[in-house]
């Protein structure tokens, strides 16, 4: 990969590329699941802290043979063993589910997952000599590197039969390396029954580049469009969408081309993404409309919000039911009550809003001291004047309002105006003395 970052935690979407087959193994309900490291492996172990998963080392990488020796500690005792690489994001868990429940009604002492392959480049071939082999493309002849089926690196071993043979494996082959396909060899020759299954290609691609990656990501982007679409999501241009494996839509929901949904993020029934909008764990209500060019971070838009265009809300927002966050708006921790608007051209830090507020052009909650910040409260029904400026903390009752262009430092009672601006004065003949001048 040419990276630092170990090959496992390169992102697909926006989750680690290990996570996806984790997820499809641990939802075919098997007894115990561990992942084995090697070299970057801190970095692997860290990011599955937390998780129903048992980390095992492999201190010298000797090979895939080697390391299914390194963990048979752990798996020595089991009556079945699966063994996967990392590399497999696209493998389903349908496809782990069939595959499994085929094993356990036919009782192979091994099956593996092939596919054919348009270009088989450096896989393995899958040999069917009245068994199974498989011959890696290193040590392959040419007659076998003319073979199109390839092995897909997903097997489900008998393990006593695969303890019987595990410790011969050798390295006399081109890669000096114990190869656990020397395995499939050994129990095919001893007469076991090795089965190789195909499955469509899609689901065996492995990842060895940043452009297999890519292209990994691309397959990945269009399955879930595809699958949302499928419930009745409307995508406008699927080739511009980018929504993470994460994401919850609702039926009905309209995205524009363009748009990037991230993380735990929700979306209700009706709501219309706008072009160039980019939600991260964001949770929106039904009906909720985003014109274009809105970013929303870790908050949550209440039912009929609507917000845009440019836009951004973020940490800890709440925007409660026909809410209106407008153009070139930026809201930070803050709470916008219900039917309140915040039209254009404003800032609004740790404020508190109250039902029917509307906040005129260019207004700031200035809530950093250069140590500290600070709260703005701001009761129902107030009225704040264009180019108002609260230095807080400070509080409105409810009902007040502030004058156009003040800077509100102390607290506005109930039903008051706050005016906070120097008096207006006119110096008559300025403009024809600075002529003569």
């Amino acid at each position: 990969m040419r990276s630092s970052l170990p090959k496992a935690l390169h992102p697909i979407l926006d989750r680690p590329m290990l996570d996806y087959l984790l997820r499809s193994v641990l939802l075919c309900d098997v007894g115990e699941v561990a992942v084995l490291v090697g070299s970057g492996g801190e970095q692997v172990e860290a990011h599955l802290s937390g998780l129903p998963v048992r980390v095992l080392w492999q201190g010298e990488q000797l090979g895939t043979g080697h390391a299914v020796q390194s963990a048979a500690d752990w798996w020595q005792d089991f009556e079945t063993l699966i063994v996967l690489n990392g590399d497999l994001p696209l493998l389903r868990t349908e496809t782990l589910r069939l595959l499994l429940g085929r094993f356990k009604e036919e009782r192979p002492d091994c099956v593996l997952l092939s596919f054919i392959a348009r270009d088989p480049a450096a896989y393995g071939r899958i040999v069917r000599d009245g068994g199974v082999h498989i011959v890696e493309y290193r040590d392959a002849s040419e007659e076998e590197r003319r073979i199109s089926e390839v092995n897909g690196g997903c097997y489900i071993f008998n393990a006593a039969s695969l303890r019987r043979v595990i410790g011969r494996i050798g390295s006399r082959n081109a890669q000096g390396e114990y190869y656990l396909t020397d395995v499939v060899s050994l129990m095919s020759g001893e007469g076991m029954e090795v089965r190789a299954f195909p499955v469509p290609e899609e689901e065996m691609m492995g990842v060895n580049t940043q452009a297999e990656l890519a292209g990994v990501t691309a397959r990945m982007r269009r399955r879930i469009l595809d699958a949302w679409m499928e419930r009745g999501v409307r995508v406008m241009d699927p080739a511009s969408a980018w929504v993470g494996p994460d994401v919850e839509l609702s039926a009905d929901v309209l995205l524009m081309p363009n748009v990037q949904i991230w993380g735990r993020s929700r979306v209700g029934e009706g709501s219309v993404i706008g072009s160039g909008s980019i939600l991260t764990n964001a949770v929106l209500g039904r009906n909720v409309t985003l014109v274009a060019n809105v970013l929303i971070e870790d908050s949550e838009l209440g039912d009929c919000v609507k917000a845009g265009p440019f836009a951004y809300i973020r940490e800890g927002c709440l925007l409660m039911e026909r809410a209106f966050a407008g153009k070139f708006i930026e809201l930070k921790k803050t709470v916008v009550g219900r039917g309140s608007k915040v039209p254009h051209l404003s800032y609004l830090g740790d404020a508190r809003l109250g039902s029917g507020v509307n906040v005129g052009a260019g207004t700031i909650t200035c809530n950093y001291d250069g140590r500290d910040k600070h709260p703005t409260e701001i009761g129902n029904g107030c009225f704040i004047g264009s180019d108002t400026m609260f230095v807080a903390p400070v509080t409105l009752g409810d009902n007040a309002a502030t004058a156009a262009g003040s800077v509100i430092t102390e607290s506005v009672p109930e039903g008051a105006l706050g005016v906070g601006r120097a008096r207006q004065r006119n110096i008559e003949g300025w403009a024809s003395r600075r002529k003569t001048e």
